[in-house]
């Protein structure tokens, strides 16, 4: 690739000029993570040391604090560059920010866009690690912080009733498989509904635990209420979005959060041939979504708002779950808004915005026909 330099060319810059950024790309995996060191020199030349790899624990983390020692130009600050890779990157990230280096986390959508800024067509996990440590040298990032520890506690909490779900819900469904067969040991049939008893207990008890937990926090407690106060979104919703998105500190538009959400919206339509269809991404939380369905289902039945809007797209794309969607990631943006803005739900907010444009208009053309005085 056109912007790697090699080793050699490396040094021979390290005498002649002065560098004044430095990034160590991290592409990180389940059982190990890949690194490179970029740098750029006051003359904007870019140069990468070559990828090396370490484990993804404790051991690693060290090795990697020592190898980026060794290799990185003491007099010019370092930063560690990573994406938000599911839970992969939480310990080294938290490990680096014990130890007092500056880490940088990146939402995956937007080192997305900038490898695709480069036209990098091959993926592998060494040219990541050096795209990754470009992109630390070429942007400006914001310095990541640990969130607050009760945002962690509620996404596990969060997360663990979601899977408790998921696994109730396939045990129901060989319980379901099993009453209609023909001669199924009754024995079985009543370790299925054993095991489906436990698990309604079980997340019956993380139900009462994230709600002690919200009301651990006065300030959390009171705005995950004000989310409460739309139609269809209980505490375990909100607590689950608030949980997931971290606050929405990280945030800062609602494009952000819709994509990091995987509700951003994929067009295939290329000049006058391809007229595919418009979906969503999905390359996003999947919690958020998941958690997001219920609460657009009531909506889009209760509300007069999104049950227009639910009407409308059907009618237009005959395409109900299309519909569905686009409730959900409109709530999703209520619900960030309410965050941001410490506001609760305000029915029929919309109504009364247009009346009031409405009213504005009619006195404004009102005083336009007022004759003028000298």
């Amino acid at each position: 690739m056109g912007w790697y330099v090699s080793v050699w060319k490396r040094t021979v810059l390290k005498k002649n000029s002065t560098m004044n950024r430095q990034c160590v790309g991290i592409d990180i995996a389940n059982d190990d993570f890949q690194v490179s060191l970029g740098s750029r020199s006051s003359d904007g030349r870019l140069v990468f040391t070559p990828v090396k790899k370490f484990a993804n624990v404790k051991q690693g983390f060290n090795r990697l604090t020592r190898w980026v020692a060794a290799e990185m130009d003491k007099d010019v600050p370092v930063v560690f560059l990573m994406e938000a890779t599911g839970v992969y990157h939480e310990e080294l990230a938290h490990h680096l920010h014990r130890i007092g280096k500056q880490v940088i986390v990146v939402l995956p959508n937007k080192f997305k866009h900038y490898k695709g800024s480069l036209n990098a067509k091959s993926k592998t996990d060494a040219i990541d690690a050096r795209l990754l440590a470009r992109f630390g040298v070429e942007r400006e990032h914001e310095p990541w912080q640990p969130g607050d520890p009760i945002y962690k506690q509620m996404r596990d909490l969060s997360r663990y009733r979601v899977q408790l779900h998921e696994q109730r819900t396939a045990i129901n469904n060989i319980l379901h498989s099993k009453e209609h067969s023909h001669e199924v040991s009754a024995r079985i049939t009543r370790s299925n509904k054993k095991i489906i008893a436990l698990l309604d207990r079980e997340i019956h008890m993380l139900d009462q635990q994230m709600e002690q937990l919200v009301g651990s926090d006065q300030q959390v407690s009171k705005k995950i209420k004000d989310l409460c106060t739309i139609p269809g979104c209980g505490l375990i919703t909100a607590a689950a979005i608030v949980a997931e998105t971290g606050g929405f500190k990280e945030f800062t538009s609602t494009k952000q959060l819709t994509s990091y959400a995987g509700y951003d919206i994929v067009h295939n339509e290329s000049g006058s041939s391809v007229k595919g269809r418009t979906r969503i991404s999905k390359k996003g939380n999947r919690y958020i979504r998941h958690h997001m369905y219920m609460p657009a289902m009531s909506a889009s039945r209760c509300v007069s708002e999104y049950k227009a809007l639910r009407e409308r797209i059907k009618d237009r794309s005959k395409i109900g779950m299309k519909a569905q969607v686009a409730i959900q990631r409109k709530m999703l943006i209520l619900m960030y808004t309410l965050w941001k803005t410490d506001a609760s739900y305000e029915k029929d907010h919309y109504q009364k915005k247009i009346a009031q444009a409405k009213a504005r208009a009619t006195q404004d053309s009102a005083l336009e026909q007022l004759p003028l005085e000298f």
